[in-house]
């Protein structure tokens, strides 16, 4: 149940653990407790600090937008790696230095 003054939690919450089950639980077994606690703080950093949210102008929460590129040369050149997260289930993309 939700509080209160928070009629709108249950939603927030509802909407994170679909998230969290669609991304992440459908495509792991989990073995015990401790793997299932692990394996969910992985997944918060990773929704949190990398994983673009559509309501949010594709921003990351905890991050700000990153400036856009408008230089034609840097556009064609752009160098990107991918880092597996969970054995790859999840990918995170970065700009290559």
């Amino acid at each position: 149940m939700s509080g209160i003054q928070m009629p709108r939690m249950n939603s927030i919450v509802e909407r994170w653990i679909q998230t969290c089950r669609h991304e992440l639980l459908d495509r792991t077994l989990i073995w015990n407790q401790r793997h299932l606690l692990r394996t969910l703080r992985e997944y918060e950093r990773h929704y949190n600090n990398h994983r673009p949210h559509q309501g949010i102008a594709n921003s990351r929460p905890l991050q700000p937008l990153p400036p856009p590129i408008t230089d034609q040369t840097k556009i064609i050149s752009i160098n990107i790696r991918r880092r597996p997260r969970l054995g790859g289930i999840l990918n995170e993309y970065h700009h290559a230095a």
